[in-house]
């Protein structure tokens, strides 16, 4: 295992040239600086929304967005309340749901992981942008218990959307499931058994194998619940082919950064809290890649130019 002493000793992130980038543009660029880069991904420590608004519309593939769930969890940034009225936190998340609407492709795809208790309200906004909707995927939800007068909580939720029909949809086969303590099939399939693909199964929107992270591996930040990378993997996978662009608005550890970057996919992020903990991840599983310029990426963006 990893020790905070280890990591310590891992090459730092570096700096990007600016003036270089610049040159090779042809263009006077003022960008914030981000805070990591690979060969095919950004990180930049701000506001979701200043990133998007940093996009044209029309730009990218995919949106996957694991947003605060607005239960008053302290995500290090004192700038950053989780514990909105829930009119002024819909109200943002309306915000930032526009921009991902407008800077998504034809054909593109969004998905967003929250809790019923939003996922309702969200579903009902995209619909009202004129997003398509194709999939409410519940995600079983592990270690949970009964809250009040309401049923026990087993899900969350997983929306996915796209711009009108999907320009790219993988249909993606899971190894058919077998018994940990004898190894045999856990179901007899009515005797159909045989006549099963042998590539596995068709992936349902209901997905009982992601537990949650909770192994350094998967995890980064112990104090807050995140994401395997299996998650954003698998919408990546399905909606997007090597080579198209990825926004993850909500960084985070950086599950969907490293998905993105073990698929292939140029990736873009922003997060407003510390983003250490992306850096740490990807010093773990893509040392040789970070410090690269993914110039692709910075001619995406739309360029501010200085006085």
């Amino acid at each position: 295992m990893l020790t905070s002493r280890k990591l310590a000793k891992r090459p730092k992130q570096a700096k990007i040239d600016f003036g270089d980038i610049s040159r090779r543009l042809g263009k006077h660029v003022s960008l914030p600086v981000p805070f990591l880069s690979t060969n095919l991904g950004l990180v930049f420590n701000v506001d979701c929304r200043d990133l998007f608004r940093s996009l044209d519309r029309d730009s990218v593939d995919c949106v996957f967005a694991d947003p605060p769930f607005n239960l008053a969890k302290d995500y290090g940034n004192g700038n950053f309340s989780d514990d909105l009225h829930q009119l002024e936190y819909l109200r943002w998340t309306s915000d930032w749901l526009d921009e991902a609407v407008r800077v998504v492709r034809p054909g593109g795809a969004i998905f967003v992981y929250l809790l019923p208790r939003w996922g309702y309200h969200v579903a009902s906004h995209l619909e009202k942008r004129g997003m398509e909707f194709r999939h409410w995927i519940a995600v079983s939800m592990k270690g949970t218990f009964p809250r009040g007068r309401k049923l026990y909580p087993a899900h969350y939720c997983l929306l996915y959307f796209t711009k009108g029909q999907p320009k790219t949809f993988n249909r993606l086969r899971l190894p058919v499931p077998k018994c940990r303590h004898c190894g045999g099939d856990i179901k007899d399939y009515g005797g159909h058994r045989k006549y099963l693909n042998p590539l596995g199964l068709n992936l349902t929107d209901f997905w009982d194998d992601t537990a949650p992270a909770r192994h350094k591996k998967f995890k980064t930040r112990w104090h807050i619940n995140e994401l395997k990378p299996m998650i954003p993997a698998r919408c990546i996978e399905i909606s997007t082919e090597p080579g198209d662009i990825v926004v993850d608005p909500f960084g985070g550890g950086g599950s969907t950064y490293e998905a993105a970057q073990t698929l292939g996919r140029y990736w873009l992020g922003s997060e407003f809290g510390p983003c250490q903990p992306i850096l740490d991840r990807f010093s773990r599983s893509y040392p040789s890649e970070l410090g690269k310029v993914p110039i692709r990426l910075f001619n995406l963006l739309r360029i501010r130019r200085t006085a």
